[in-house]
């Protein structure tokens, strides 16, 4: 074919006409030669054109683009003084580069680099310049030329930008050197290559600054090893979609996992501590697919929440990967389109890799599921804290059509949903590695603690509610082939009650004097449960614990206090934790969930956890951060607020049935004790506790470490 075959309108316009499918892409597939000249250039409108591009490129084509810089008034004013316009214009330049830095711009500017360095191609500066005075050049034009000398010619308002070709209202008209309109079409020629040689009257042409040409490489990392030409579909180009960091060295337990994953038909699941780098072995085990399956694969990647995905991001970019990253505020705005174009590609064998990572919310939206069960073979699944899958309403979505899967927890078992932990081992397989916290601390991974259990009780209405509750819980369960079913009202009630406890009031007084000793120290963390505390005024009346706690902490005990919690900004919560780990305009951090939603905060030292949780996933993910290693932190330390339904010395004085009603309560923070201090490295002091507390108690060896029952339930 040639540009003579294709069926060429006379005029196309932006929001009537598809202008890059139905005008670039075909005729840019027969050229061999691109010329444009636009007032403003964008590396977006080579991605959205890139399939036209690909097939110039095949050609043996080269492109070339004459653009105008953006001057600042600052700019202007400096060449009015006779500062040199070509370091002023070079300027201008690296500050238009810089501000690009989301994971999207920075794969616009690495294939740009490509086409640079491979020599396709070629951009020029060009300004209009007398007297000191300068102008932005603003011509728009386009000649595309095919291999038989074929040219067609076009000219409007249109810039070379995404948002030209799809948002604004834009028009172009077309002349074709095969017809009457020749001419038209050799005036335009003639005038590209005026000004692209530098002999226009009235305009000034430069080459590209080296400076900017530079800056542009290094967001290539694939240059930077010297690689060829990638091409327009990102990733099509295998050898350059993935490699390890030269800085990551992966540890024995790390490639034993791997290992095991791979005898397992690359699937199972990674059941490693919090801090021991699962999304880095993760991605390890990812590149170690990718070269087994000749250097094609398809990475699709799932975690919880928005910042998760951006932690995981800054993990990936370090791989060489250029990931997709999809849910509802991404920064990439084009993700579902680029999706459909990466599947569409992958599965048609026009490119070998995509990576896609996106947030559970999003993974089960019809727009991500129409995608995912399309992809066919050489597709691997991965699912971060993979706990969360196995609940009812996410576990429907878990794709039957990829099979390579990895799912990663430090926590897989979920409590009191043995059904949901089955499902799991069912669809992920077996368990490749169990590296547990102690594991990760004998090995230097996770740093040192000693444990202070604090005891708190609850007071006489707190105890009342609780009691209340546990009556109807009781009614609101039943067992199957002897182990407990929880109905939904069941889950309910156990909510309600488990606020009652995080909520207790003698909480706060207690916080207070264990915390008087470390008023002057940096980087403590007070976490709070999601729950209110009852004014003791008003019984109709709660604030909510982080509140009181914070008022507490600045205002009573006047110390410098941050809050972290689901209302502020990803950049509120990264300038919160720069000023924690620095230490001196912040103290303290008040938090709630954070520690649940995979928020690294390593500086932390000193931990109160008030929010006591039964839910072993819980408290073994809040251990874990706070045990994040961190320069000079040489051991952490973690008071955890211990709720029980009255002090040990008056059970003489409690009737049976509130002694009943409550032994579940008792054992259920019991056996949280004697995890945490079971690797702490003052053990013994809270071990005589729990052994005074079973005793006291009247409960148990068997009791405490039994199979599963209601009451423990209960």
């Amino acid at each position: 074919m040639s540009l003579i075959d294709l069926n060429i309108k006379s005029e196309y316009r932006s929001l009537i006409d598809n202008v890059v499918d139905d005008f670039y892409v075909p005729v840019l597939k027969e050229s061999v030669l691109y010329q444009r000249a636009v007032g403003f250039f964008s590396s977006s409108a080579l991605i959205a054109i890139s399939k036209g591009v690909e097939g110039l490129i095949s050609n043996g084509g080269k492109i070339q683009i004459i653009a105008s810089p953006r001057l600042s008034q600052e700019d202007i004013d400096e060449i009015r003084k006779g500062y040199e316009v070509r370091k002023v214009l070079e300027r201008a330049l690296l500050r238009g580069i810089e501000t690009h830095n989301s994971v999207e711009d920075t794969s616009r500017l690495s294939y740009i680099a490509s086409l640079i360095a491979n020599g396709v191609l070629d951009i020029k500066i060009a300004f209009l310049s007398t007297n000191n005075e300068i102008a932005m050049y603003h011509e728009k034009m386009g000649i595309m030329n095919d291999i038989e000398g074929n040219a067609v010619a076009f000219s409007g308002s249109m810039n070379e930008s995404e948002n030209a070709f799809s948002a604004n209202y834009e028009s172009f008209d077309v002349f074709c050197s095969w017809t009457n309109e020749r001419e038209r079409v050799f005036q335009k020629q003639m005038a590209f290559q005026a000004i692209w040689n530098d002999y226009e009257p009235g305009v000034e042409t430069i080459d590209f600054p080296e400076a900017v040409k530079d800056r542009i490489y290094a967001f290539n990392n694939s240059l930077r090893r010297n690689s060829g030409l990638k091409t327009p579909e990102e990733n099509s180009l295998p050898e350059d979609a993935m490699f390890l960091p030269p800085d990551f060295k992966i540890r024995p337990y790390q490639e034993s996992a791997i290992q095991n994953w791979k005898e397992n038909g690359y699937c199972g699941i990674y059941d490693m501590a919090t801090g021991t780098g699962k999304t880095l072995t993760a991605l390890a085990s990812i590149d170690q697919l990718f070269s087994d399956n000749h250097k094609r694969l398809g990475v699709v990647i799932v975690c919880p929440y928005q910042h998760l995905v951006e932690q995981w991001v800054e993990d990936i970019v370090r791989f060489g990967i250029k990931p997709i990253v999809g849910y509802s505020s991404s920064s990439q705005k084009s993700w579902k389109k680029n999706l459909a174009q990466a599947v569409r590609s992958f599965n048609l064998r026009v490119s070998d890799f995509f990576c896609f990572i996106t947030t559970n919310a999003s993974f089960v939206t019809k727009t991500v599921q129409d995608q995912i069960g399309i992809l066919s073979e050489d597709v691997v699944f991965v699912v971060d804290e993979a706990h969360n899958m196995g609940a009812t309403n996410y576990r429907r979505y878990l794709p039957d059509n990829i099979k390579y899967r990895l799912g990663l927890s430090a926590t897989i078992d979920r409590h009191n949903d043995e059904s949901g932990t089955t499902a799991l081992a069912e669809y992920f397989g077996k368990k490749c590695i169990a590296y547990s916290l102690k594991d990760a601390i004998d090995s230097q991974m996770l740093t040192r603690y000693y444990y202070y259990p604090v005891l708190t009780y609850l007071d006489q209405d707190e105890l009342s509610d609780y009691l209340s509750i546990t009556g109807q819980l009781a009614k609101a369960i039943h067992k199957k082939n002897g182990k407990v079913v929880l109905t939904e009202r069941a889950k309910q009630l156990l909510i309600k009650r488990s606020r009652i406890v995080a909520g207790a009031k003698g909480k706060l007084p207690e916080l207070q004097r264990q915390i008087a000793p470390h008023i002057d120290d940096k980087h403590i963390l007070v976490y709070c449960g999601a729950t209110t505390v009852r004014d003791e005024d008003d019984a109709d009346f709660s604030k909510r614990q982080i509140d009181l706690v914070a008022d507490l902490l600045g205002n009573t005990l006047n110390m410098r206090v941050g809050r972290f919690t689901s209302q502020e900004s990803a950049q509120e919560r990264a300038q919160i934790r720069e000023a924690f780990a620095e230490g001196n305009a912040l103290q303290v951090l008040v938090a709630i969930k954070c520690l649940d939603e995979g928020v690294n905060i390593p500086s932390i030292k000193t931990a109160f956890i008030l929010a006591s949780s039964t839910n072993p996933k819980e408290y073994i993910q809040r251990r874990g951060r706070v045990l994040r290693k961190f320069p000079g932190k040489e051991f952490a330390v973690i008071y955890d607020f211990i709720t029980l339904p009255f002090p040990v010395n008056t059970i003489a004085t409690q009737n049976s049935t509130i002694i009943d009603s409550t032994k579940g309560l008792i054992k259920r923070e019991l056996i949280r004790m004697m995890d945490f201090a079971d690797i702490a490295e003052n053990p013994s002091s809270t071990f005589d506790l729990v052994y005074d507390l079973k005793h006291g108690f009247n409960i148990s060896e068997e009791e405490l470490l039994g199979e599963e029952d209601s009451d423990n339930v209960i």
